[in-house]
């Protein structure tokens, strides 16, 4: 049952995810400033958890199989808090890549049906990557340089 509370929460959270997003693409923007992405992280994080609920979060991110990924993503947070912003945005995003690899296809997917990006991830290369991404949940890159390499050698 879905309380008008959990409407709310959801709302909120979504929009500190945003603000969280915005504000880490901001400081990369001006040259990785730490007050920026530090501001960034902690609303992302927090957006996270309104959204889905602070148990799901905690079950999310600590997760057996998904423990490097969460001690790469929330390290790099660390990283950033501490003032090295550089080192800790690439721990994050590496972090971030093998946390939410999963959740890729439902992206492009969507992504899909969004008239302009639609078209866009027709394109040749870029449609051979989302194709690859959504057919499983590894990386693409690594599937498309085999691909290719058999597909010289056949000819």
């Amino acid at each position: 049952l879905i309380t008008l509370g959990d409407i709310y929460m959801s709302k909120i959270g979504m929009g500190l995810t945003g603000f969280g997003v915005f504000f880490l693409f901001f400081g990369m923007i001006l040259f990785f400033d730490k007050a920026l992405l530090a501001i960034g992280n902690i609303l992302f994080v927090a957006g996270l958890s309104f959204v889905i609920g602070l148990e799901r979060t905690f079950r999310f991110f600590f997760q057996k199989h998904k423990m490097k990924a969460t001690s790469f993503f929330l390290g790099g947070v660390l990283v950033v808090l501490i003032g090295w912003p550089i080192v800790g945005v690439v721990l994050e995003i590496y972090g971030f890549f093998l946390l939410f690899r999963g959740f890729f296809p439902v992206v492009v997917g969507f992504i899909r049906r969004i008239p302009v990006l639609g078209s866009i991830l027709n394109l040749p290369f870029i449609s051979a990557v989302s194709m690859n991404l959504t057919a499983s949940g590894e990386p693409a890159v690594q599937r498309l340089s085999g691909r290719h390499n058999s597909i010289r050698q056949s000819v």
